[in-house]
């Protein structure tokens, strides 16, 4: 069944067989639709009705809102300034004091010695008051713990008062030993 070519040419007839005019066009537009056939349509209706269902829900929920658990609100630490407006200005009056006092020391190598013996009892009192406070909000508000506050802090600025007087002491006998050798 197979023919050859050569049999085939000897019977053709030389016709004058002319091409349309747009045949180039034609042949490039089956060429390309052989190699490079044409994409499929995606159908994205699915995703418009999911995206609809998630929006409905969303403000239903923003709207009628869902309960939640109550997140557990930290309680407010009670300090002795926290308890009434009195109590405050107290509390402000010496901490502002015993902050002053504390930055009008000066350091110097003859009086470091007392100044860290001072400070390490003023530290040691702090560590108290700082007690004291977790005890006045573990038990409550008493008496007895508001009074041991106050005195806490009348002791801290009672101790940096002798401190200070105890540098100026030192300091004039220091001067005096420096006029003494000077005559």
């Amino acid at each position: 069944m197979s023919k050859d070519i050569r049999e085939i040419m000897k019977n053709y007839k030389n016709e004058n067989v002319s091409l349309s005019a747009n045949h180039r066009a034609n042949f490039q537009d089956r060429l390309l639709k052989e190699v490079h056939p044409p994409l499929k349509k995606r159908n994205y209706r699915w995703l418009q009705v999911a995206a609809s269902v998630v929006l409905i829900v969303s403000l239903a929920i923003g709207y009628f809102g869902i309960e939640t658990t109550p997140e557990i609100q930290p309680t407010k630490e009670i300090s002795l300034g926290s308890l009434s407006p009195e109590l405050k200005s107290i509390e402000n009056y010496y901490e502002n004091t015993i902050n002053y006092e504390i930055s009008n020391l000066s350091v110097n190598d003859s009086n470091k010695e007392i100044l860290d013996g001072y400070l390490a009892k003023i530290s040691e009192l702090t560590t108290e008051y700082k007690s004291l406070t977790t005890e006045l909000n573990t038990k409550g508000v008493n008496d007895e713990i508001i009074n041991a506050l106050i005195n806490n802090l009348q002791l801290r600025l009672q101790l940096l008062q002798r401190l200070k007087k105890q540098l100026n002491d030192l300091k004039n006998l220091n001067s005096k030993q420096n006029e003494t050798q000077n005559l």
